[in-house]
This record gives structure tokens, C-alpha cells and sequence, in this order.
């Protein structure tokens, strides 16, 4: 059997003290959240800058690289597509491109620090390793993105042919361009990834000089500031190496 209860009505002077209590209590409450986060930020603001942030930015960043490295494996693929969904790249970036392109008196040099080994590689001894082809997002830290078609040698089987130390002991890799005004790292696992390539083709052509020629990295897990141009120097190395957009706030890791 239902009850019927008749319905209760404040006094207007009730509902308006009810009002005043509830707008001041939520200013309240509001202004010293405000206050508290202004006095975080101000904190965070304050505090030593390494790489080109404030050190809690960076820890973050840090992290986030971590957990990102984690789970980047080899059975973790970028998705591939079909050359019609093939589109225009945007030559991208041109710091260290000053250099000479022309492939007959470029050479890659590429030390090793466990052994002080030092090789310098032409355009034919990279040809000389198995093709790969791939169609992959190419994704800029900008926001837009593009899909690109490469050839090339997987990093993977350049190490393995030209770099003599055991890979379980080495951790990272330095590449740079000739002159070393841009340079990037990368850690052992993200280097040996199937998709890394050393691409000495675009589009089933020769690299042209705005994209790097004669070679450079693509690693379609991670964003373009990664995929260095016009490569002129490999180190494998234990100490986590300089990355250019690293030092300017960037994360170091830069996956996707």
C-alpha cells in the first residue's frame, strides 16, 4: 500500500540563507584550491631545470618512458598499409642537412665503446644487407602525420653484421648526423625493433636530400624527432646517450 507524504516547501528566506551559505562555502573551498594549485605550479616553476625543464616535469617524462619502454617489444608492431594509402610526406626538419649528400664519398662511421672499434661504412656495404620494404605512419610530434613507404636494411641486421661486442651488454645507441648538429638516442631495445630501418629509399626512390639522403633512420614507434636524417655516426654505447629534442623539454623516449 503506498504512502502519500505531502510535499515539503521551504520559506523563501530559508532557500536564500541556504543559498548564501552554499555560494560562500563553494568560494571558499574554490579559492584555496586555486590557491594550492597556483602555489604548486609556482613550486614546480621554481625548482632546477634539467633538460630544458623543471626536474618534477622531467621525472614525469621519465616515467612515462618507462613504462613506455616496457611494454615496446618486437611482437609489438606499428600497423602497415597498402601502397594506395600511400601520401605526400612533409620534408620536415633541416638541422644538420648542410652536410654533403652525395652518397660516393659519404661514409657512416661507427664506433663501439666496449672494444674502441671503429668502422666507416658506404652507402654499398648498408645495401649490401637483406631489403626491407615497409608502409607506415610517420607521425610528428606537430600533430600531423603521413603514410610512407621505405626501403631500406633493418638496424637490426646492420648491427649484427658490423657490430662485434655481445648486444646483452650494451645498452643504447648514439646516431647523429655528419657534423653533429642533430643527434638522437635510443635505447638497445627500440634500436633492434624490426621496424627500425636504415632507409636509403622513399617511395621506391632514392632518398632525396630534403627527406636525408643518402640514409636515415625511420622508426615508426616513435615520433619523427627520432627518425634522424642524413646519418653520418652510430655509437653503441652503456651511457644513456644526448638527444637533441631531449635537451630542449622533449621526452627523451618519444614513443607513440
Amino acid at each position: 500500500m503506498n504512502s502519500w507524504h505531502p510535499e515539503i516547501v521551504l520559506p523563501e528566506d530559508e532557500i536564500k540563507r541556504a543559498l548564501r551559505r552554499k555560494t560562500r562555502r563553494d568560494f571558499l573551498v574554490g579559492g584555496l584550491a586555486a590557491i594550492g594549485a597556483f602555489g604548486g605550479y609556482k613550486w614546480v616553476r621554481s625548482r632546477k631545470r634539467e633538460d630544458g625543464l623543471q626536474w618534477p616535469e622531467r621525472k614525469i617524462l621519465d616515467m612515462n618512458g618507462q613504462l613506455a619502454h616496457s611494454y615496446f617489444s618486437d611482437s609489438h608492431l606499428m600497423p602497415t598499409y597498402s601502397r594506395s594509402d600511400v601520401g605526400w610526406l612533409k620534408p620536415n626538419g633541416d638541422i644538420g642537412m648542410d652536410e654533403d649528400a652525395d652518397p660516393d664519398p659519404w661514409v657512416v662511421k661507427v664506433i663501439a665503446d666496449e672494444n674502441g672499434s671503429e668502422l666507416n661504412l658506404s652507402l654499398a656495404d648498408v645495401k649490401a644487407l637483406p631489403k626491407t620494404e615497409m608502409i607506415t605512419r610517420f607521425c610528428c610530434i606537430e600533430g600531423w602525420s603521413a603514410i610512407a613507404y621505405w626501403g631500406g636494411a633493418r638496424f637490426s641486421d646492420f648491427t649484427r653484421k658490423y657490430f662485434r661486442p655481445d648486444l646483452k651488454l650494451t645498452n643504447f645507441v648514439y646516431m647523429a648526423t655528419p657534423g653533429e648538429d642533430y643527434y638522437v638516442g635510443l635505447d638497445m631495445k627500440s634500436a633492434m625493433h624490426p621496424q627500425t630501418l636504415l632507409a636509403y629509399e622513399h617511395d621506391g626512390k632514392p632518398l632525396a636530400d630534403e627527406h636525408g639522403a643518402p640514409l636515415r633512420l625511420v622508426i615508426p614507434g616513435k615520433y619523427g624527432i627520432k627518425s634522424i636524417k642524413r646519418l653520418g655516426f652510430i655509437q653503441y654505447t652503456n651511457e644513456r646517450p644526448a638527444d637533441y629534442w631531449g635537451e630542449q623539454g622533449y621526452d627523451w623516449f618519444a614513443g607513440l
